[in-house]
């Protein structure tokens, strides 16, 4: 039996014959086609060829870093090297210096050399996970730039390499902490010496007992505080008496009040009797004011009378002379 795949489908027509099929016209200039297409190609290879170049900074100005540490394990040509996070420089080659240590040899375009100065500090980090990482760091952006070929030191931070230390320092911690907790340790010791200040303070001598070392010396202080108190309750009364003796309704201040009272009038009455004296003074010096006038005056009375009994004198004299019977010349003045 045939297949009935491998019979064709009626169509309702019959297959053409090889005579009837059409011959297409051949292609002129099929060669001179193909080479142009060939070399469109070739140049679009070397055109992607020569952008993937220039985008990574191949045909870019660039300055040269080396950075010098003991291992370089794990820095790989064309990793990055970063400045707060963004790619300023790639590594372009890896060599051994003679004297042991790794040459990393680093490319930084002129462009981004300006964030590199002589302060600046370079660190190689290798994590727990991930790749190693080659950063920058730079505090002072004032100072001068970077020469080209600057060899500096790189800092290696190895979270691998931490953590042997880390764990002989726990181990070296949980020792210390049991030999703390052990049953001689300092833990135990200092909680019977706090378990016997506790029943020390819970004894008869109480805190004070503690303070002073034993319940004697807490019972003599007990005693002085009550003697000291018997002292102020004594002290009290005695205010309170001098209290009534002085500010009392007989007391001093009382009677030195209405002394004072005393006094002001008394002083009152002198300052009326002051005034008195000063209304007399007044009038005594008004009197002397008269008696000197009166005195002024009386001198030149005198002057006159004397004046006058001088030529009375002078005319009895004349009339003596004059008067030759009369012997007696002397003249009484009353």
């Amino acid at each position: 039996m045939s297949d009935p795949k491998d019979t064709p489908p009626e169509t309702g027509r019959p297959p053409p014959r090889a005579e009837e099929v059409v011959q297409l016209p051949p292609v002129a200039n099929l060669e001179f086609k193909a080479l142009l297409l060939l070399v469109f190609m070739a140049a679009l290879v070397i055109g992607s060829a020569l952008y993937v170049l220039y985008a990574r900074g191949l045909f870019e100005r660039t300055q040269q870093l080396v950075l010098v540490s003991d291992d370089s394990e794990g820095v790989v040509v064309g990793m990055d090297l970063t400045f707060s996070g963004f790619p300023i420089g790639r590594v372009r080659r890896i060599e051994l210096a003679e004297d042991g240590k790794a040459r990393i040899i680093i490319d930084v375009p002129t462009r981004d050399a300006h964030w590199l100065r002589t302060s600046s500090v370079f660190t190689l980090v290798r994590g727990l996970v991930g790749s190693t990482n080659i950063r920058a760091y730079s505090g002072l952006l004032k100072d001068p730039p970077l020469p080209d070929g600057a060899v500096r030191e790189v800092l290696r931070g190895d979270t691998g390499a931490e953590i042997p230390k880390l764990i002989a320092a726990a181990k070296e911690l949980i020792e210390n902490l049991n030999g703390l907790t052990a049953s001689e340790g300092a833990v135990s010791a200092s909680l019977g010496n706090l378990q016997k200040l506790t029943e020390r303070l819970n004894g008869p001598g109480g805190a004070l007992g503690v303070l002073l070392g034993n319940e004697a010396e807490a019972k003599k202080l007990i005693a002085t505080l009550d003697r000291t108190n018997a002292l102020l309750t004594k002290l009290d009364g005695l205010a309170a008496k001098t209290d009534t003796q002085v500010f009392g309704a007989n007391g001093v201040m009382p009677e030195a009040r209405a002394t004072v009272v005393q006094l002001n009038t008394l002083l009152g009455e002198a300052r009326t009797s002051l005034k008195k004296v000063d209304a007399v003074l007044v009038e005594a010096q008004a009197v002397g004011a008269n008696a000197r006038a009166a005195t002024d005056d009386l001198g030149t009375l005198r002057g006159e009378v004397e004046s006058s009994l001088r030529k009375v004198d002078s005319l009895i004299n004349e009339v003596n002379r004059k008067w030759p019977f009369a012997r007696d010349t002397e003249i009484k003045l009353p």
